[in-house]
């Protein structure tokens, strides 16, 4: 068997250094494309189901963390599911076997789960995590005002609508979460007495508000050879469009206006947290989740060039100061294993 296989070296040399040569280019590339971290993902495949509805723990168990957790004990390739629940929040982990895909694994989480969202109570918002793991924050960042015109709120709203979004188009990014700041609101404070004078009822005004925030009509008239389209624009846009909302008419036909029995003004959400930048007070932030097996460092330098592109679109005197680099520990981690 040796003898043949250098009879056929011989023979056939150009075909072997060929052969040769496809092997060391396959190294080399290998080489420069090994994904290089400084934390090791050793984490189990695990799918996260996160549902929101504003009760108290024990109905949370009750009603929505039991029946997703019953509905998907019987998924293929299952190896534990963990149910965990808070006040507004339901977490439920449901851990794969090792080697499941990632990707078939969600696929049969949202197979499974569209048994149960039906039988779920009204206002129950159930969505799956981002396909990243327990170790995919690889870089963070936090917007610093340097000329102090703008307030956390407009921060916030800047990294919600503007660079969220433009960083979550970046290849690999699984997510960017937000952290700091205020998100704004608009809050409607209504007058306990007036709605007892007026004999208006709570979930009248919640029911007005709600209605009066929608598009209606659509629909196609045909006038002189022509087709006209018919719509009514019900978006709320500003907090005078609240206020002019109509909850009831009086006995005598006068419309009672949301304005006549509340107070419409525009607030911050309850914060259940706050970020702190270099013991200066708070500030507002992102991290950024990698995307399952993806390369750190080729993620973080990506985002890195599009920051560099959005900086000339960030607000007068904001900066993106970086707070956190998983890079740097990859690059002085590679240093000290050739050191050693």
């Amino acid at each position: 068997m040796v003898e043949k296989l250098i009879e056929f070296s011989a023979r056939e040399k150009y075909l072997v250094l060929l052969f040769i040569a496809a092997i060391v280019a396959f190294g080399i590339w290998t080489l420069y494309n090994q994904p290089v971290d400084a934390i090791p993902d050793l984490s189990d495949t695990q799918v996260i189901v996160y549902s929101k509805w504003d009760r108290s723990p024990d109905i949370m168990e009750d009603q929505v963390t039991y029946p997703i957790t019953t509905a998907l004990l019987g998924a293929p390739s299952v190896k534990a599911i963990r149910g965990y629940s808070d006040f507004g929040f339901s977490y439920v982990y449901i851990i794969f076997e090792d080697g499941t895909d990632i990707y078939w694994a969600r696929s049969r989480v949202l197979e499974y789960l569209s048994k149960v969202l039906s039988s779920l109570p009204e206002g129950v918002k159930t969505e799956i995590g981002p396909d990243a793991t327990g170790v995919g924050w690889v870089y963070q960042y936090a917007l610093v005002d340097e000329s102090g015109s703008h307030t956390l709120a407009d921060l916030r709203s800047f990294q919600d609508w503007n660079l969220r979004y433009a960083l979550q188009s970046v290849q690999g990014v699984a997510e960017i979460a937000t952290i700091g700041g205020f998100q704004n609101q608009y809050q409607i404070t209504v007058d306990r007495e007036r709605l007892v004078a007026y004999h208006i009822p709570l979930m009248m005004v919640s029911e007005a508000v709600r209605n009066s925030n929608v598009e209606v009509g659509a629909r196609l008239i045909e006038f002189s050879g022509a087709e006209y389209m018919v719509r009514g624009h019900g978006y709320i846009k500003s907090l005078e469009d609240i206020e002019q909302i109509v909850v009831k008419t009086n006995e005598r036909g006068t419309p009672v206006l949301l304005r006549d029995i509340a107070r419409v003004e525009r607030g911050p959400e309850m914060r259940r947290g706050v970020a702190d930048l270099d013991g200066i007070g708070d500030t507002v932030g992102g991290i950024v989740v990698m995307r399952h097996s993806e390369n750190a460092d080729k993620v973080i330098r990506r985002v890195k060039e599009k920051l560099q592109e959005l900086q000339p679109s960030l607000p007068k005197g904001v900066k993106v100061v970086t707070t956190y680099d998983r890079s740097e520990r990859s690059r002085h981690r590679s240093a000290t294993s050739k050191k050693n």
